[in-house]
């Protein structure tokens, strides 16, 4: 049975965010947890946070495995951890040309930004710093797609030093929340995650940060989740759903259903409203349901391959969004707010120069 008191709570807290509040811990808990005879007006609430807060504007990235396997890391969720026995393929860094194909491939497709994903704790030998240079360096000179990179930990330095490479946006997931951590990794801390994002902050870099639902955390742990990201003030956040790997300590978790990813979506809308939400690994999980990801208030996919399973044909993806009717920008946020900002200031110069 439905009861009136139910909409008109999902009215106040949806009001008080548009009005420039913010929904509670508890009240973004009691969403996840409503009866999914809810769930097509909660979502209908979401789709109007989304368009109020990023519009009809969606952003559309990709990535690519540079080198994969043998990871020091011991994620219990990935099968290129040498932790594990995996089927993941095993490769050093792919040469450049393949690199630049593949983000030329990216940008064709609508892409805004490109990531240059590596396993591994951070960058520490001066081969692979070596190698990342010619990386952005090329990319920077044959694409001109948003050049964004997750590697692992970082350091104050090492930040910087990438971006001295010409690294655009750094993508570092939480993965889960603090309290759940020590069940998905244990040779990193939390703390280290939190650093590393910070650590990119400080060098100019845009971040992107989320995490994998559906890993055997509670409700109340993925709100958690959602307000570290609030608190440290992530404006990009990919959302993954736990595809389990053979091989690997959650090879035997249920993947979440097309429902409770849906309603996981709008409850994340709701505490991070202005935040890009973007759907990347586990979005199979929905099968015909896909199209929902934005009805639900996401408003970013990364589209082709993932790390180690394959992504949904990309063709589908962008009749997918054009039957949507939703508009790809197509250009990286870090940009476009640069270029605002230099046409803000030179409006304040001519203002001045009238006077």
């Amino acid at each position: 049975m439905l009861h009136d008191t139910t909409y008109s709570r999902i009215n106040t807290i949806l009001d008080r965010i548009l009005a420039g509040g913010e929904a509670s811990a508890e009240e973004g808990l009691w969403l996840l947890h409503l009866d999914h005879a809810y769930l097509p007006w909660l979502m209908a609430c979401a789709d109007r946070l989304r368009k109020t807060y990023r519009g009809d504007e969606i952003e559309v990235c990709a990535i690519s495995n540079v080198r994969s396997g043998n990871c020091s890391e011991n994620c219990s969720f990935c099968a290129q951890s040498g932790h594990h026995k995996t089927a993941a393929p095993v490769y050093n860094y792919i040469a450049d040309d393949d690199l630049v194909a593949q983000a030329q491939r990216a940008r064709e497709w609508g892409a805004s930004d490109f990531g240059v994903v590596s396993k591994g704790w951070g960058v520490r030998s001066a081969k692979e710093h070596k190698k990342l240079s010619d990386y952005f360096s090329t990319l920077a000179e044959h694409s001109d797609i948003g050049r964004c990179a997750s590697l692992g930990v970082l350091d104050a330095d090492t930040a910087q030093q990438l971006k001295g490479y010409g690294l655009e946006n750094y993508h570092h997931n939480l993965e889960t929340a603090a309290s759940y951590f020590d069940k998905v990794c244990t040779t990193h801390t939390y703390q280290e995650n939190i650093d590393t994002i910070q650590h990119a902050r400080d060098a100019g870099l845009r971040v992107c940060a989320g995490g994998i639902l559906g890993m055997g955390e509670s409700a109340a742990q993925r709100i958690e989740l959602a307000m570290t990201l609030r608190t440290l003030g992530v404006e990009s956040v990919p959302l993954n759903f736990l595809n389990p790997q053979p091989g690997t300590p959650f090879a035997n978790i249920t993947p979440m259903a097309p429902m409770e990813i849906l309603q996981n979506i709008a409850a994340f809308r709701f505490m991070l409203p202005k935040c890009e939400i973007r759907i990347a690994g586990g979005r199979a999980f929905l099968g015909d349901m896909q199209s929902m990801i934005f009805m639900a208030g996401a408003s970013g996919v990364m589209i082709g391959d993932y790390l180690t399973t394959k992504g949904r044909q990309v063709e589908d993806d962008l009749r997918m969004i054009d039957s949507l009717q939703l508009q790809i920008r197509g250009d990286t946020q870090q940009r476009r707010e640069a270029r605002k900002a230099k046409v803000s200031g030179t409006t304040h110069v001519l203002q001045l120069l009238a006077k």
